[in-house]
């Protein structure tokens, strides 16, 4: 009995300080680390995942604006990943014993290499492996999804990439999303009107490099009868080669539409006063392009 009490105040001496107050359920431990870049600041909203020795994933999160996380496991052992926008990831294992604190202390992220970019030319948006999807909210409650399945494009690389320029145009009748009454009803004039503007376009005028992997590629889009400006949050993934050996470019990118900015205003509302399509419309891009010609 003496030993149990012993035992009970040792744990109760371990967790001092601001754990002392952190609830432990029984059989678990609590893994803790700070993510800091090559200068020492901390990197806040880093991405963390833990998993465990199978590879399952556990918990993950972002990290706090001191760059720190805290987190509640069970006993065992673990792998952990940190990866952030413009750095390597970070991997390390470590073991988590019960009632205590398992801290990896500072973790100093290092700066990535940029990937390569596409060499100065044109280069001409491959469709096979390309697509252009959106998702709109129906009745406030589930997602829709959808597609463009009839699209051409071309981007001029110049020597200083900021000067390059895009060029998109997107078949407005294509749209697809995989009921037919719907997309009857998407291409009448409650909607896109194909018949009086049957394409969407993009012309590019900037791309901005946010650092790392990230652009911003300014442009007016022109759709249903308007242009106004929009700006695509792009992530360059570098270059790769094809099955007969071409050079290939990809990147992803989205942008968030607001149908009134179009003059798509179409607000049929149900009984309760729920607007049948939800205001803004997601769009996503994955794009792969090969040198022109």
């Amino acid at each position: 009995m003496i030993g149990r009490l012993l035992g009970s105040r040792t744990k109760r001496m371990q967790r001092t300080g601001p754990l002392a107050a952190v609830h432990t359920p029984p059989d678990a431990g609590v893994l803790s680390c700070r993510v800091l870049d090559p200068v020492n600041a901390p990197v806040t909203h880093a991405e963390f995942t833990v998993s465990d020795a199978m590879g399952r994933k556990v918990v993950g999160g972002g990290t706090d604006p001191f760059g720190s996380f805290v987190a509640t496991v069970p006993a065992g052992e673990y792998r952990l990943a940190v990866s952030a926008e413009g750095y390597t990831p970070y991997r390390a294992s470590v073991t988590v014993a019960e009632d205590t604190l398992a801290s990896l202390g500072d973790v100093t992220l290092q700066v990535a290499q940029p990937p390569e970019l596409p060499a100065p030319g044109d280069w001409e948006i491959e469709p096979a492996h390309s697509s252009i999807a959106f998702t709109a909210r129906h009745i406030g409650l589930a997602r829709i999804h959808g597609r463009f399945n009839s699209f051409a494009g071309a981007v001029r690389i110049a020597d200083d990439m900021e000067q390059s320029a895009m060029h998109v145009v997107i078949d407005a009748a294509s749209i697809d999303t995989n009921v037919k009454m719907r997309d009857d009803h998407l291409r009448s004039a409650d909607f896109l009107d194909v018949q009086r503007y049957p394409t969407l376009e993009f012309y590019s005028d900037r791309f901005a490099h946010r650092g790392g992997n990230r652009w911003a590629v300014t442009g007016a889009l022109s759709l249903h009868g308007v242009t106004r400006t929009v700006t695509l949050d792009t992530e360059y993934l570098g270059l790769g080669n094809g099955m007969e050996g071409e050079t290939r470019a990809a990147c992803r990118a989205t942008t968030e539409l607001h149908r009134d900015d179009f003059t798509v205003s179409w607000q049929t509302m149900l009984a309760r006063g729920i607007a049948v399509v939800g205001p803004s419309i997601r769009i996503d891009l994955d794009v792969q392009t090969v040198p022109k010609g």
